[in-house]
């Protein structure tokens, strides 16, 4: 089912936000482009300032949130701020509880709070599953115009250059360009160049579609007194074999911020490794008590950015920050301080 117009939702909204309150339709007074906002409703003692997105995308309702906030700045009665979409996905409504409105899809979930009210449905299925698959700005290989981006959050680069760093056709990267700025997640200068509009957001919405498990990993064991001395003995090792390698996870986030101790070391790899190399690093493979991921990635994008740290080829903090979503130990913990001291563009944020 295609997504409702605007003038389709108004009377959706108005019956869903009936249903919440446990109210009659006919109590629900609604009105069109009040309050700098799309709609207003009033219902009992609320009024509710909602702005409708037709779809859910993380800089659509990015804008939604800005707009909504503005609009009560403005109001000199209380409102209620209310992000309205098909169907809110878990980045959707992370952005609105970040910026502190409320949500509601048209699918029946919903999220109202204010004076004296406290509403949280969860759990409907989404009623506007589109046929088809759109295209995934965050698949392996076009995620690497992301990577570009979030690499020069502060320059504005042409499709042209983007499509050359991130070696990529013109058309290609064109296509991907236009979703990026259907999906309110980039600006552009007078000359056509682009950036991030908010790199924060830009990377969360990476971070929520991005699978490391797409990767082929294979797990073992190689014999070690700790994370630190494994990892530099791979990297050695590799090194001796001229072995294209980049240290990811625990080990990257350790060289990047010298956050935790860990025991599990992940090494991407260009290619497959052959049995020689896997005797050379003595590597044997078992999951269980496996302490080194030896990582071939579905694209080489993830070497984008790689640097020498401490003497040892590392990924860019942008990767190892999104593989460390998948890693266990301190994982969490060592992404935060990669977020928190490599990847911090709150003055950005704050600058648009």
């Amino acid at each position: 089912m295609n997504a409702p117009s605007e003038s389709q939702a108004v009377s959706r909204i108005s019956a869903l936000l009936a249903e919440h309150l446990g109210l009659k339709p006919k109590l629900i007074r609604g009105k069109e482009r009040e309050h700098h906002a799309d709609f207003v409703y009033s219902a009992g003692d609320w009024t509710f300032v909602v702005e409708y997105k037709r779809t859910a995308s993380a800089g659509g309702v990015a804008a939604a949130a800005k707009l909504l906030q503005q609009a009560r700045a403005k109001n000199p009665k209380p409102v209620i701020p209310v992000v309205a979409v098909p169907f809110m996905g878990d980045l959707g409504r992370e952005v609105c509880r970040k910026a502190s409105v409320c949500w509601m899809d048209l699918s029946g979930n919903a999220n109202l709070v204010g004076p004296g009210l406290r509403i949280v449905v969860t759990g409907r299925p989404n009623r506007f599953a589109g046929r088809g698959r759109p295209t995934n700005l965050f698949a392996p290989r076009s995620s690497r115009i992301t990577r570009c981006l979030l690499l020069r959050p502060d320059e504005f680069q042409t499709q042209t250059e983007i499509a050359r760093t991130a070696r990529l056709d013109d058309g290609y990267v064109s296509k991907l360009v236009r979703r990026l700025k259907e999906e309110q997640l980039v600006i552009e200068n007078d000359r056509g160049a682009i950036r991030a509009r908010d790199p924060n957001l830009l990377l969360d919405a990476w971070s929520d579609a991005y699978q490391f498990e797409k990767h082929r990993i294979m797990k073992g064991h190689v014999s070690a007194r700790s994370g630190e001395a494994l990892l530099d003995s791979l990297a050695r090792k590799l090194e001796r074999r001229r072995v294209a390698y980049a240290a990811t996870g625990l080990g990257a986030a350790w060289l990047w911020t010298k956050f935790a101790g860990f025991r599990i070391v992940t090494i991407y790899l260009r290619e497959d490794p052959s049995d020689s190399l896997l005797g050379e690093l003595d590597f044997l493979g078992d999951e269980q008590g496996a302490n080194t991921w030896l990582v071939t990635p579905n694209d080489d994008g993830v070497f984008d950015g790689s640097t020498k740290l401490d003497d040892i080829d590392c990924v860019s903090a942008l990767q190892a920050y999104l593989d460390l979503q998948a890693h266990p130990e301190r994982a969490k913990e060592a992404a935060a301080a990669i977020r928190e001291r490599l990847l911090n563009w709150r003055a950005h944020a704050k600058e648009t």
